[in-house]
């Protein structure tokens, strides 16, 4: 994007988030995300529907041999008639779904719902089918109809739109939010008199991102079961190039992993200039969340980007109710919970899934990497996010199917993270990557290297920058240092070792470790710049500088001694 579209939207995060932020002393944040959103998302589909709506118009009156849709006003009798017709011919839901775009009754469109919400309560709306009055309850209620009505026309959406009403917001509030929002055109971006070129979805999907992220912030901990950092997720897409196939997260939050694939592509398209509408064509997407609210937030953020995809038929424990039971994924990412402890059911004693050892009761890291490969196909790749403690723990087995793993060559490459990336936990983190088929399978038609008994460790301990007082983040050239970095090794084109970086080791190597898959052991220091001045002398000059600073440091603390004398108090 160019600076003015950037522009645009960081003005328009602030906005929304800004009227958000009212709700704040009425809801906590696991609840007002919900509201917020939803309300986002009546906005973008109604302008949406809008817009869709002009083109029509502009399709029904353009006089054009070639122009299907014409209705020439010499067919009426009348202007009154050819408007009537006109209008009539806006309202056929086929128009609206031969160009994807989701139908959107009257009842819930954008401008009834700021004509309908200003009214007293008990103002009749409209009759119902039947013929009786519709009266407004409360604008909550007004939002909610708003939002059944869509899924009732709408069948990819049924069942995922969450409702507001039992958050029992009062009506000012609310009222305050849809006069905010209505400001905002996700259709028409405008800057400073400039018409922009951003596409809806692209506003929309920027909006949904950084208000999870902002919610996730706000929520801590528990904001942290939906949503993984935009550079983590990043990062593993780009190192795993998921191009095409079957692409799968049994523990998917809102979804982050899928709509980075997306993105992914289209970013991809532009450089080796093919049809990015086209290559999505090849992609399906496989999702399982246990958590009914989380697994909705994924449905929704998929169905506003135009995402085909499978979540299952219902929120349910991966463990316990597999949902995809028969898959077999080309590429499966995910950032499941660490180091959970009350994950084990007796009935998973003898799981056919425990190929490479049973995991522990009271830890499931292994047991999701067991999941995840249970569900790999025979050339498939995968990532996932754990504990630093899984590349190195001998506790309950743990260090009995690392082994397994290693000796059957089913380890990639592992890449320590730096701290202070996630929202909601201090935990360290590393990257596996996986993949069971290592020789030199073809696979997107792009033939990579024999790499069996080889293994790969990037340190990425010492990339990334603050972002602020408490949040690191990584760069784009952060991000390519690293997926190139695994791109040439898997490729054999220019890979180097780098002293304190990366360090590509057979499988002695790691047995020397005793199966210990942590990157600093591997990689070993970083190269120091040789500035020239000896040794002996160096370490004269920082002697002589260390014992300045302890005599400074005796005056000042003898100086503080006295003046707390002279007031009175000793230490």
């Amino acid at each position: 994007m160019n600076n003015t579209e950037q522009q645009f939207l960081k003005e328009l995060d602030d906005k929304l988030w800004k009227a958000a932020e009212k709700l704040r002393a009425n809801l906590d944040a696991a609840n007002y995300k919900h509201v917020v959103l939803g309300l986002i998302f009546l906005k973008y589909v109604s302008d949406s529907f809008e817009e869709r709506q002009e083109d029509l118009l502009e399709l029904f009156t353009q006089n054009d041999d070639d122009n299907i849709y014409y209705l020439p006003r010499e067919d009426f009798s009348s202007d009154i008639e050819h408007r009537q017709a006109l209008e009539d011919e806006l309202e056929v839901l086929d128009y609206y779904r031969e160009a994807n775009v989701f139908w959107v009754p009257k009842a819930a469109r954008w401008n009834t719902l700021k004509e309908k919400a200003v009214l007293p309560i008990g103002s009749v709306l409209w009759k119902d089918d039947a013929g009786n009055d519709v009266k407004l309850r409360s604008v909550s209620w007004l939002i909610d109809n708003a939002l059944e009505e869509i899924e009732k026309h709408n069948v990819k959406l049924k069942g995922i739109l969450n409702r507001i009403s039992q958050y029992q917001l009062d009506n000012d509030k609310l009222l305050g939010l849809i006069n905010t929002f209505s400001d905002t055109s996700f259709t028409k971006p405008v800057l400073g008199g400039e018409r922009l070129k951003l596409q809806s979805k692209d506003i929309l999907g920027h909006v949904y991102e950084y208000f999870l992220g902002q919610f996730a912030l706000a929520e801590g901990k528990q904001g942290g079961q939906y949503y993984t950092p935009k550079s983590i997720v990043t990062l593993i897409v780009e190192m795993l190039e998921p191009y095409s196939g079957r692409v799968y997260d049994p523990a998917m939050g809102s979804g982050g992993f899928f709509v980075s694939s997306d993105k992914f592509i289209e970013g991809h398209a532009k450089e080796q200039h093919y049809d990015a509408k086209e290559q999505k064509k090849h992609i399906s997407v496989y999702g399982q969340e246990s958590n009914p609210t989380t697994w909705k937030l994924a449905a929704m953020n998929m169905a506003i980007r135009g995402i085909d995809f499978n979540f299952g038929k219902k929120n349910a424990d991966t463990f316990l109710d597999d949902q995809h039971p028969d898959l077999r994924a080309d590429f499966v990412m995910a950032n499941p919970p660490f180091n959970i402890k009350d994950w084990w059911n007796e009935t998973l004693a003898d799981d056919v899934r425990w190929a490479y050892g049973t995991p522990p009761k009271g830890n499931a890291n292994f047991a999701w990497v067991q999941h995840m490969l249970h569900h790999l196909a025979p050339t498939g790749s995968m990532a996932i996010l754990l504990a630093n403690g899984s590349m190195s723990s001998n506790t309950n087995n743990e260090g009995e199917i690392r082994k397994r793993l290693i000796e059957e060559d089913l380890v990639e490459a592992m890449v320590a993270l730096p701290g202070q990336l996630f929202t909601n936990t201090q935990i360290p983190a590393c990257i596996w990557f996986l993949t069971k088929d290592k020789s030199n399978g073809m696979v997107r038609n792009e033939k990579k290297r024999d790499r069996r008994k080889e293994f790969l460790f990037i340190d990425a301990r010492n990339l990334g920058y603050m972002r602020d007082r408490v949040l690191r983040d990584f760069t784009n050239e952060d991000l390519a240092k690293v997926a190139d970095t695994f791109h040439t090794w898997q490729r054999g084109e220019t890979y180097e070792d780098i002293p304190g970086f990366c360090k590509s080791v057979n499988l002695d190597d790691i047995k020397k470790h005793d199966y210990v898959l942590t990157p600093g052991r591997y990689v070993g220091a970083q190269e120091q710049e040789d500035d020239g001045e000896p040794f002996a002398e160096k370490m004269t000059r920082l002697t002589e500088q260390l014992r300045e600073q302890f005599s400074e440091n005796n005056r000042l603390e003898t100086e503080i001694k006295r003046n707390l004398g002279g007031l009175g108090y000793e230490l």
